[in-house]
């Protein structure tokens, strides 16, 4: 969402002004496939009838382009990215479709393995998330991590930080899954505060 156009022509996004500039870890490709066959996502146009291409969002943790749709992109004076979605009762936003992250080297529970101490997220509860600052804190669930061994299920913890630091620093497994619209891995974060009973 912080790189959809229309938050960027609110000014209303933690990374306005981000063009070219570094976002995510230098490994990391965040891109969008809407050619996939026989995935959810897939379509040739967008819903203004602009045809769609396989596109880099952001490359090598660089950010290359916004999530644009011809409205968005007349503001900001930028090519649409042929990312409209429609609904029968809205006009034309800005939206996705087929989203992947590149993988890393390694897999989850090698991640795991490495981890002196640590929590293993497995949901998320609420969100509280500051779209100018990129600061937020939700509730989540999941199991406590001691020198790389799951040790016990923590239940109704608290984390926090700032998605700007957060995001520079991920490290991605290798375990996204293929047949699914999204392919994002599993994520380690690698400083995050973590408060609870």
């Amino acid at each position: 969402s912080a790189i959809n156009g229309a938050a960027i022509c609110r000014g209303s996004s933690w990374l306005l002004d981000s063009l070219e500039k570094k976002v995510l870890a230098e490994d990391l490709t965040l891109s969008e496939d809407p050619t996939r066959p026989k995935i959810a996502g897939s379509r040739p146009f967008d819903g203004e009838g602009l045809p769609t291409t396989k596109k880099n969002f952001i490359e090598k943790g660089f950010l290359k382009q916004y999530i644009l749709d011809l409205r968005s992109s007349r503001k900001l004076k930028l090519n649409p990215s042929g990312n409209a979605y429609r609904s029968l009762s809205s006009s034309p936003t800005p939206g996705i479709g087929n989203l992947e992250l590149s993988p890393g080297k390694y897999s989850a529970h090698e991640m795991i393995g490495s981890i002196k101490q640590g929590l293993l997220v497995t949901s998320l509860i609420g969100s509280t998330i500051n779209n100018n600052t990129g600061d937020y804190s939700r509730g989540a669930n999941g199991f406590w991590i001691e020198n790389g061994e799951v040790v016990f299920p923590v239940n109704e913890c608290t984390i926090a930080g700032n998605l700007k630091q957060m995001l520079s620093t991920l490290v991605a497994s290798n375990d996204g899954k293929k047949h699914l619209s999204k392919v994002i891995p599993s994520l380690l974060v690698q400083n995050m505060t973590v408060a609870g009973k």
